[in-house]
């Protein structure tokens, strides 16, 4: 049966059908040379963060015409095969009793503590038990989902000390980074129709992978798209305001 053609050598052929270059292509999305490369060599030790690939493979592939959402599936699905096997561990050793050795066993415990008994507990009158005192249990609530800072800023949204609610819809594919009111970061692929509602004290910070493709409701008010397609965005909701960012794509990294 034919190997499938992996992603590297699919995006490398397509972009020479083409008659483009690295070069080309690192110049028009701004991202390094060398992290093209990598893709197109299928190199995934060499690149980045799983965040920061997703936003330029989604450039990548609009330049070059094909389907971004395709593109980033088809990266998900050949890092995740890219798996670990780990040697199985050696059977453990039964250690068997014979019958006769139990019985010997058994009978030379129960003596102990007969015995034991005898010299702890001579013969004193029976002493009534106190109840246990019931436990008290805490109960810790689940921990919710947070992120990064922007630039551009909205009226405030909401009062100090209340409540913030984030309602977020799907139209086109979009993978979302979400962290609120310094908790863990958490991550979610959103297919189109899919919805979800966050509740913040302080702060809601997201991470688009592709900001045209949800539709938000801040605080029951009806938000404007904050990007267009394929663009990784980030964005603060706070009791000040909303700020929004554009990511420009290892611009400000080092050689």
């Amino acid at each position: 049966m034919e190997e499938r053609e992996s992603l590297g050598k699919y995006l490398k052929r397509e972009r020479e059908n083409r008659k483009i270059s690295l070069r080309e292509v690192s110049k028009h999305i701004r991202v390094r040379e060398q992290f093209l490369k990598a893709v197109e060599e299928d190199r995934h030790d060499l690149l980045p963060t799983f965040t920061y690939v997703k936003g330029f493979l989604s450039a990548y592939a609009r330049y070059l015409g094909l389907d971004p959402n395709e593109i980033i599936l088809r990266y998900e699905t050949d890092t995740k095969a890219e798996t670990v096997i780990h040697p199985e561990a050696p059977p453990e050793k039964r250690i068997l009793w014979r019958p006769k050795y139990l019985w010997v066993m058994g009978g030379v415990i129960i003596v102990g503590f007969v015995i034991l008994y005898l010299l702890l507990f001579p013969s004193q009158p029976p002493v009534e038990p106190v109840a246990p005192k019931p436990k008290v249990t805490k109960t810790i609530p689940p921990a919710p989902p947070p992120l990064v800072p922007p630039s551009v800023s909205e009226k405030p949204a909401v009062s100090e000390g209340k409540e913030m609610i984030l309602q977020i819809k799907a139209v086109e594919r979009t993978w979302v980074a979400v962290q609120i009111d310094g908790e863990p970061v958490r991550e979610a692929t959103f297919w189109p129709g899919e919805s979800y509602t966050y509740r913040a004290a302080k702060q809601i910070q997201l991470v688009l992978g592709n900001a045209g493709g949800l539709e938000m409701t801040f605080n029951e008010k009806r938000l404007e798209k904050i990007g267009e397609s394929g663009e990784v965005f980030d964005v603060t909701f706070t009791a000040q305001g909303i700020e929004a960012k554009r990511r420009e794509m290892f611009d400000s990294q080092q050689e």
